[in-house]
């Protein structure tokens, strides 16, 4: 069964762990799908870590609209969610209607996703009034890394903490299904679940949310540009590719492959037919 707005409700309410991760293909989100993750967060992320840009904000509409269609195509169980990218909602509420709908009619996603600041909240409330499941994002906004002076964790003094909490309580007034806390300290997490009634993932927001989220490429150690404190590795999917890579090149050097199993056959008969009509070209 597809998971829904409800479903993941549900999971809150039941005190049973949301697990997310990201994709930004068909094979890795078949791959999330099948291993029964409840929900795909198609990031922003993929600017850095699918085309090697240094931060985010390159991300564009129509690159989200690509990634996160091929993603949806692969999902039958998991609820995919398209992260809106920096300049699509920033400007006025219309457009960020547009940008929204062209990920539910386009990509066919299951909800979006944006860095909704309390200057974006009418934005918010326009989105879910359009009937599009909305999931809200507080602590760190690595849309905002120029403003923050970086990629750092926020919530750790009065004045930040006070601005995680406010902005997820306008979240949650504003509609929004469920919020992304990202790089907060855990006790701040703790107590911002417990204010509020819709789920909280966290992603480097520690162990008391609702759920939680990583990069794919954080999970499977493939990518090495940057990797934040918070992230798990539990393969090094990089160095056995490497490792792959370098044993195809030897094998092709020496001859090992392609093997007769790897070649397509044909008779004799045929072979000597071509060969006698082409013996003068």
């Amino acid at each position: 069964m597809k998971h829904t707005v409800k479903t993941i409700q549900a999971m809150r309410d039941n005190k049973e762990p949301i697990t997310m991760l990201t994709a930004y293909d068909y094979p890795t989100a078949k791959k999330v799908n099948d291993a029964g993750i409840d929900m795909i967060l198609v990031g922003d992320s993929c600017a850095m870590v699918v085309h090697g840009h240094p931060n985010t904000l390159t991300a564009t509409m129509d690159m989200m609209v690509l990634h996160c269609a091929a993603v949806a195509r692969a999902c039958d169980r998991t609820m995919v969610i398209a992260d809106m990218p920096f300049g699509s909602f920033q400007y006025s509420i219309e457009e960020t209607m547009r940008n929204a709908a062209r990920f539910m009619t386009e990509a066919k996603v299951d909800g979006v996703k944006f860095e909704a600041t309390p200057y974006h909240i009418e934005k918010t409330k326009a989105i879910v009034q359009m009937g599009i499941p909305v999931v809200g994002h507080v602590g760190l906004h690595p849309q905002a890394v120029g403003a923050l002076g970086g990629l750092k964790a926020q919530g750790r003094d009065i004045k930040s903490a006070r601005k995680v909490v406010s902005e997820a309580l306008a979240l949650q007034e504003a509609g929004v299904f469920a919020i992304i806390i990202e790089a907060v300290p855990a006790k701040l997490s703790d107590f911002v679940t417990r204010k509020l009634n819709v789920p909280t993932i966290s992603i480097g927001g520690g162990p008391y949310c609702s759920g939680q989220l990583l990069v794919t490429p954080d999970v499977l150690g493939m990518f090495d540009s940057f990797t934040p404190s918070f992230a798990k590795r539990y393969q090094k999917f990089g160095e056995i590719m490497i490792e792959t890579f370098k044993t195809y090149k030897e094998e092709v050097i020496s001859g090992t492959f392609p093997g007769e199993e790897h070649s397509y056959k044909m008779s004799d008969e045929v072979l000597e037919s071509i060969m006698k009509e082409f013996e003068d070209a």
